[in-house]
C-alpha cells in the first residue's frame, strides 16, 4: 500500500482552526451547557440509585457527556496539544490554564454521580449487576462497587483531596525541583570540561566513553548525597501519609489500591512478581554477557545501561513509514490501514522543532475525538522502533473507540504497554532481518537491555517498595542508610555478581520518581510480558492475531483476567508469564551465540 508521507505536522482543525477560532467560544458554552444539564438534572435525585431503568437513562447521558466533553472538551484538548508543540508560548499557556480551570470545576461538580452510585447497598449492587438493560455498563459498575468498600464519606473524601498536595505532592515535587536545579562540572562527550544540568549528567552516565560516564557518575552521586537528607524526610512523610490513608480506608496491604485502580487482581500481580523473581537469572546472565563484551569482570552500577556497539544506520521518514507499514500489514490489514490514515491525515507530528516537547507520546483524550501521536524523528534506528511503539498505542485506542462505549473506552495501566511493545518487537524483528551481524548484535543487546530494565528491574523496584512500606510501618521511621541497604539489596538481586553496587548507588532511590507513585512500576513488567506471550502465540499460529485484536478492542469492558480467559489464556497461571520470560531467555542465548560467532567473547 502506497502511503503519502507529505503531512508531517498535526492537523488540529477537527478541534479548532486556530487559537483565535470563534467556534471555541461556542464549544465552551456547549461544554458548560451539556455538563450542567446533566449535573442539574441528577444532583438532587435518588431514583437512579435504586431503579435499573432510571439508572440506564442516567448512565446513557453520563456516557454521552464523557465521550463528547469529558471535562474540558475540544478546547482543552486543542490547547493541551498546542502547548506540547510550543512549551514557551505564554498565550497558549494562558488559554490552556483557563479551560483547565473550567474542566476542574466541572469534574468537581459532577463527581457526585459516581460517588453516590458506588455507595449503594450490596443488595442494590447485585440487582444492578444482574440487570440486562445495564449490561453495557456492567464492568464500569463493578469497578465502582469494588472501590466503594474503601471510600470514605463525601466530605472526608473532599478533605483528603484538599490535603493531598501538602501531604504528598508538594513533598515529591520539592525533591524533584531541587535535583533539577543542580549543575556540576563534568567531562563532556567532546572531551571538554563543561558545566551541565542534572538531566544532562544523568544522560552522560550512559556514555560509551568510560572517562565521560565515570566523571558524570561522580557528579551524579555528589548531587544525590547533597539531597539525601531532604529525600529521607520526604520519603518518610509520604510513607506516613500513605499509611494513614490506608488505615482510614481499611486497606489490607499497601499495594492493594494500585491493583484496584488498575483493574488487576492482586493474585495476578503476585503470580507475575513471583515468576519474574524466580527468573532473575536472566538479567544476571545478561549483565555477565555485557561485562564480557566490554572486556571487564564487572560493571559499575552506573554502567548498567551503557549501550553496546554501533547503531548509526539512518532511516528517513519515508523509510520508517515503509518498514512499519509492511510489518503492520504482515500482522493484519487493519493495522496497516490505521497507520496509513494517521500518516496521511496529519495525526502524527513528526520532526523536532524549537520549543517542542521532547520524546514521544500517543494521546487519546475522548473516544469521539482524533488520536494524535507526537514524535521527534531524527532518522535514527531507535526512531523506527519509537514509531512502532506509539502507533501500537494509537491502534489500541482506535480499536477501542470503534467497539466500546465511552465508559469502557480506556486501557487499564496493567495492560497499557501491551499494544505498544507488541508492535515494536515485530518491527525490531524486521530490522534484524536486514542488519549485518555486527548491527544485529548491537540491536539484540539494546533490546535485552530494554527488556531487563522493564521487567526484572521494575519487579526488583516493586519488591523494594513492598519491603520499604512494611519496614516503615513496623519501625515508624526509616533512616537514609536503612533505605539504601534495602535498595541495594533488591538492585543486587536482579543484577547479580557482575554489577558492582558501587559506593553512592545506595542513594539512587532519591531521584526515582516512580517509587513515589506507589507500586506503579509493576505495570512495565506486566505489560511487556503479556506482549511477549501474545507475540509467541502469533508466531505459533498467525490466526491468533484475531484474538489479539479482540484484546486490543476490549478496553475496560471487563477485567484483564476475564478478557484473557475468553481468549483461552489464564494469567493467574505462572506458565503464562513463563512464556514471556522464555522469549527473553531465548533472545539472550541467541545474542550470546552471535557474540561468540563474531569472536567478541569466548566460552
Amino acid at each position: 500500500m502506497k502511503i503519502d508521507t507529505s503531512k508531517t505536522a498535526w492537523n488540529l482543525t477537527p478541534l479548532a482552526k486556530s487559537e483565535n477560532d470563534p467556534d471555541l467560544i461556542k464549544k465552551r458554552n456547549e461544554l458548560l451547557d451539556e455538563s450542567y444539564k446533566f449535573i442539574n438534572k441528577w444532583k438532587d435525585r435518588t431514583d437512579y440509585l435504586s431503579d435499573p431503568t432510571v439508572l440506564k437513562e442516567a448512565l446513557d447521558e453520563y456516557e454521552f457527556w464523557a465521550g463528547n466533553y469529558g471535562g474540558s472538551g475540544d478546547e482543552g484538548y486543542y490547547f493541551w496539544l498546542r502547548s506540547t508543540l510550543d512549551q514557551n508560548d505564554p498565550t497558549i499557556k494562558a488559554k490552556f490554564n483557563k479551560i483547565k480551570d473550567v474542566g476542574i470545576q466541572i469534574s468537581n461538580d459532577i463527581q457526585f454521580f459516581t460517588y453516590r452510585l458506588a455507595k449503594v447497598s450490596e443488595p442494590i449492587q447485585k440487582k444492578f449487576l444482574k440487570s440486562d438493560e445495564l449490561a453495557p455498563y456492567r464492568h464500569f459498575l463493578e469497578g465502582l462497587f469494588k472501590d466503594a468498600k474503601y471510600l470514605l464519606s463525601e466530605e472526608e473524601e473532599k478533605v483528603l483531596n484538599m490535603i493531598s498536595s501538602s501531604a504528598f505532592s508538594n513533598w515529591k515535587r520539592m525533591v524533584s525541583q531541587f535535583l533539577s536545579k543542580e549543575e556540576r562540572t563534568v567531562l563532556s562527550e567532546a572531551g571538554k570540561v563543561e558545566t551541565v544540568d542534572f538531566a544532562q549528567i544523568q544522560s552522560l552516565t550512559q556514555s560509551t566513553k568510560k572517562e565521560v560516564r565515570d566523571s558524570a557518575a561522580v557528579a551524579f552521586n555528589d548531587i544525590l548525597l547533597k539531597h539525601v537528607d531532604t529525600a529521607e524526610a520526604e520519603i518518610n512523610s509520604i510513607l506516613e501519609y500513605k499509611k494513614n490513608v490506608d488505615i482510614l480506608r481499611r486497606i489490607e496491604r499497601p499495594d492493594l489500591p494500585r491493583h484496584i485502580s488498575d483493574d488487576i487482581d492482586t493474585e495476578v500481580v503476585d503470580v507475575m512478581l513471583d515468576s519474574v523473581e524466580r527468573r532473575f537469572t536472566i538479567s544476571q546472565k545478561y549483565y555477565a554477557l555485557k561485562a564480557k563484551l566490554f572486556g571487564v569482570d564487572k560493571l559499575e552500577y552506573h554502567e548498567r545501561n551503557v549501550p553496546y556497539g554501533d547503531m548509526d544506520k539512518e532511516y528517513n521518514w519515508n523509510d520508517t513509514v515503509k518498514i512499519v507499514s509492511n510489518v503492520f500489514k504482515g500482522l493484519d490489514d487493519e493495522f496497516e490501514e490505521i497507520f496509513k490514515q494517521f500518516v496521511e491525515n496529519g495525526h502524527i507530528d513528526v520532526f523536532p522543532k524549537k520549543n517542542k516537547q521532547s520524546g514521544a507520546f500517543c494521546v487519546s483524550f475522548l473516544p469521539t475525538k482524533p488520536v494524535y501521536v507526537l514524535l521527534n524523528h531524527t532518522s535514527k534506528l531507535r526512531d523506527v522502533l519509537t514509531v512502532a511503539h506509539e502507533m501500537g498505542h494509537a491502534i489500541n485506542d482506535v480499536l477501542i473507540a470503534k467497539t466500546q462505549n465511552s465508559l469502557n473506552a480506556s486501557t487499564p495501566l496493567s495492560t497499557a504497554e501491551v499494544a505498544s511493545t507488541f508492535m515494536e518487537d515485530f518491527v525490531l524483528e524486521e530490522l534484524l532481518k536486514e542488519a549485518n551481524n555486527n548491527l544485529r548484535l548491537s540491536l539484540m543487546m539494546s533490546k535485552l537491555n530494554e527488556d531487563v530494565s522493564s521487567i526484572q528491574r521494575q519487579v526488583a523496584a516493586y519488591r523494594f517498595e513492598q519491603e520499604m512500606h512494611l519496614e516503615f510501618r513496623e519501625k515508624g521511621y526509616l533512616a537514609k542508610e536503612d533505605i539504601g541497604v534495602l535498595f541495594q539489596k533488591w538492585m543486587g538481586a536482579y543484577m547479580g555478581d557482575c554489577v558492582i553496587q558501587s559506593s553512592g548507588s545506595e542513594n539512587w532511590w532519591v531521584y526515582w520518581s516512580h517509587l513515589r507513585s506507589f507500586f506503579y512500576v509493576y505495570s512495565y513488567a506486566s505489560g511487556l510480558l503479556i506482549s511477549k506471550a501474545l507475540q509467541n502465540f502469533v508466531k505459533q499460529d498467525s490466526k491468533f492475531i484475531q484474538k489479539v485484536k479482540e484484546f486490543l478492542s476490549a478496553g475496560t469492558s471487563d477485567s484483564p483476567k476475564n478478557i484473557f480467559i475468553k481468549m483461552g489464556v489464564d494469567i493467574t497461571d505462572s506458565s503464562f508469564w513463563e512464556r514471556g520470560l522464555d522469549e527473553i531467555e531465548n533472545l539472550l542465548q541467541e545474542t550470546e551465540d552471535l557474540a561468540m560467532k563474531l569472536g567478541k567473547i569466548k566460552k
